[in-house]
C-alpha cells in the first residue's frame, strides 16, 4: 500500500506541477517567493543558504522577481551593508494566482473524471493524507 500511494501521489504531483498560469514563475522564483512568503523578510544570502545554490544564482533569480515587481529591497536597518528582501503585494498575488490554477484544474477533473461516490471517497480521504504526510 505504501508504494502505490507514494506512486499515485507522486504522478498527481507531477502532473500539478505542470499546471503554468499565464506570466509563469520558474521553479527557483517560485522557491524563492515561498521562502519569503512563509519565512518573513530575509537576505539574498540567508534565500540561497536555505535553497542550497550560489548566493550568484539566487541573485540572478531575485533580480528578476525585483524587476517584475515581485519583491521588495529595504537596507537592513541594523547594517546598512545588507539588504532585506520582502514579498511585495504582486508576489502575493503570482503566488495566488498559481494555487487558484492548480486548484482549478484539480477540481475540472474531479468533476469530469469521478462519480459523487468516488469524489466522497476521496474527500473522506484528504484528512488521512494530511494526517499520513504529518507523520512521516
Amino acid at each position: 500500500m505504501a508504494a502505490e500511494l507514494r506512486l499515485s501521489l507522486s504522478l498527481l504531483l507531477r502532473k500539478l506541477r505542470l499546471v503554468q498560469p499565464a506570466g509563469e514563475l520558474t521553479v527557483g522564483e517560485m522557491a524563492a517567493l515561498v521562502r519569503l512568503e512563509r519565512g518573513g523578510p530575509a537576505t539574498a544570502a540567508a534565500l540561497a543558504k536555505q535553497e542550497a545554490i550560489s548566493p550568484q544564482s539566487m541573485g540572478a533569480t531575485l533580480g528578476g522577481l525585483e524587476e517584475r515587481g515581485l519583491i521588495e529591497r529595504r537596507p537592513d536597518p541594523d547594517d546598512g551593508r545588507r539588504v532585506i528582501l520582502s514579498l511585495a503585494a504582486a508576489g502575493r498575488e503570482a503566488l495566488r494566482e498559481r494555487r487558484n490554477a492548480r486548484s482549478e484544474q484539480l477540481a475540472r477533473a474531479l468533476a469530469d473524471s469521478f462519480s459523487d461516490a468516488e469524489r466522497a471517497c476521496l474527500k473522506a480521504a484528504a484528512p488521512l493524507l494530511e494526517r499520513l504526510a504529518h507523520s512521516i
